[in-house]
């Protein structure tokens, strides 16, 4: 018999618990799975699960569940490496702890591969820089998976995965692309989503971008879900939030792809995009949703990342600085909320600093 691959998944929302459920229905890994403020609920009832590829589940657990990363870098430990470390958290860079301080006590250099089931551009620099001995894949995640409350799972849309290397310099390219198509293989087992390799890593993560980048800041910044603001614009009207605001970033973004890494977004991709949630479903994207509960939005690596590639190839980006800029305002109001920056301090240091 085959051993099963060790895989140690991060974050345990949406998309993690279905990943971790695919995977061992595939019966090719055994997922830890790391739980924060779900932990509790799921370590005494487990799961429930609504799944349109996989169907309901009650209770279910995945091999182990903990509530923090095991540290397997010291002499005194007795687990065996993991074979798969993968993120499926939001990729928040500018609120502590980031993905390298995350996982770190559990890579084993040179054997774990790490797998990044997140959004945006260059979320593959700090891994690489910190882990240069290990294989760093990208994952591009189209399905819908939400927790409604701690430990109830919906997954409404399909799941669809695409795989492929963060190429670096330090590793056989040959044994990337390998270590990507062996994953495939690996979560592809289950025979119930669709999960391929994608060997041009940008042109997916641009391409979602264009979603990501436009309809989530613009939702989040309004608190219109995607039916609603397309029903409060008109498309005769060049004053509508869709005409001022999402078509025009949308082509900011393809302009900044084809500048910054010759990536070609198609035109009609943009309508393609504006009409790809059925306007029956009022899809709430996550940066809205994050709003909402006031917890921190996962706009750098969406939005700031693509800003700062395209200004650095020359690409003006009007409509997405600003949208950059708003998010950021509103992402410091997030931190005084949750106690990480102190307004009254800040200003205090500010006066004795200047002397006023």
């Amino acid at each position: 018999m085959t051993k099963k691959a060790r895989v140690l998944l991060v974050g345990s929302g949406g998309i993690g618990t279905m990943t971790a459920l695919n995977l061992e229905q595939g019966g090719l890994a055994s997922v830890t799975a790391i739980l924060r403020s779900n932990f509790a609920v799921v370590q005494e009832k487990g799961f429930t699960i609504d799944s349109c590829d996989h169907g309901k589940f009650e209770s279910w657990r995945p091999t182990k569940v903990l509530n923090k990363v095991p540290d397997l870098s010291g002499s005194e430990s007795s687990e065996e490496p993991f074979d798969y470390i993968i993120a499926t958290t939001k990729n928040i860079p500018d609120v502590p702890p980031t993905v390298v301080d995350l996982i770190k006590p559990a890579v084993t250099p040179g054997h774990s591969i790490i797998v990044l089931i997140q959004n945006g551009l260059n979320i593959e620099k700090p891994l690489l820089k910190a882990f240069p001995d290990n294989i760093c894949l990208s994952g591009v995640s189209l399905m819908g998976a939400d927790e409604l409350s701690p430990g109830n799972i919906l997954e409404n849309d399909v799941d669809r995965l695409y795989i492929g290397p963060f190429l670096s310099d330090h590793i056989n390219k040959q044994k990337q692309i390998d270590a990507a198509e062996e994953f495939v293989r690996v979560y592809s087992a289950s025979g119930k989503v669709q999960c391929s390799y994608q060997a041009d890593v940008l042109f997916v993560r641009w391409r979602k971008l264009m979603y990501n980048a436009c309809w989530n800041p613009i939702c989040a910044l309004t608190g219109l879900d995607t039916s609603r603001l397309r029903l409060a614009s008109e498309d005769k009207d060049p004053t509508s939030p869709l005409n001022l605001l999402l078509r025009p970033a949308m082509n900011e973004i393809r302009a900044a792809a084809k500048a910054a890494a010759n990536v070609e977004l198609p035109e009609s991709l943009v309508e393609d995009m504006v009409e790809c949630d059925p306007i029956e479903i009022f899809c709430s994207p996550s940066m809205l949703q994050d709003r909402r509960k006031k917890r921190f939005m996962e706009f750098e690596n969406i939005l700031g990342e693509a800003l700062r590639e395209g200004e650095k190839a020359g690409t003006a980006m009007p409509t997405v600085k600003c949208l950059y800029g708003l998010c950021k305002a509103i992402q410091w109001a997030t931190k005084e909320h949750n106690g990480l920056v102190d307004a009254q301090k800040m200003m205090e240091e500010r006066k004795a600093a200047t002397g006023s």
